[in-house]
């Protein structure tokens, strides 16, 4: 199997979350107004995810050149960009953008379920290289991962249907991101006590 290149670890973050920064620059700034385009309004939410789509397929694809590989959550939330993205343009229509979280969590969590279920760790095959563990120690984790997919899915689904537009943008860009790295900072005690040595130690 080729081995992924490396890059500019700057680079690869911008690739990552630049398009998600552009998304909330832009609805910030078209938040309070409708913007006309081909005789049809948008407010700045759809405007905003309008810009957004191609830019995520700009820098996704990017990724893939510079590095050789994507991961697949890369390539899930790429097509489900385009799918519901495209929905919420088409049809003027915000729900359709703001349920693509809950769906993708829904998905990654159905994934890592079926897979225990099938005493096949995917979480491992995907991230062995980059953290080695101990096979019980992807199990915990893989276990605290589909509980916190599941969380975040209803956490989206609370965020977009019980609060305004802008806090969902908030929560999008900020919350998610920020949760994910307080669960990985929480699960460091379990890294270190299921750490695998690694090749040459």
């Amino acid at each position: 199997m080729t081995e992924p290149r490396k890059i500019n670890p700057w680079l690869s973050a911008g690739l990552e979350f630049g398009p998600l920064i552009l998304f909330f620059v832009i609805f910030r700034w078209f938040k309070d107004q409708q913007v006309m385009i081909a005789g049809t309004e948008y407010s700045g939410f759809i405007v905003a995810t309008l810009a957004f789509i191609p830019v995520i397929v700009i820098s996704t694809l990017l990724l893939w050149k510079l590095t050789g590989k994507l991961a697949p959550m890369q390539i899930v939330t790429l097509v489900l960009v385009v799918v519901f993205g495209g929905l919420s343009v088409w049809l003027n229509d915000p729900a359709f953008f703001k349920m693509k979280p809950t769906i993708i969590y829904l998905i990654f969590a159905a994934l890592l379920g079926f897979g225990l279920i099938r005493d096949r760790n995917w979480l491992e095959l995907v991230m062995a290289k980059k953290l080695p563990m101990q096979p019980e120690g992807w199990r915990i984790l893989t276990i605290r991962m589909v509980l916190l997919f599941l969380g975040l899915a209803i956490a989206n689904e609370i965020v977009w249907r019980m609060m305004s537009e802008t806090a969902w943008v908030n929560f999008k860009t900020f919350g998610l991101p920020a949760i994910m790295v307080v669960f990985f900072v929480a699960n460091s005690k379990l890294f270190e006590r299921y750490a695998s040595p690694r090749d040459g130690e």
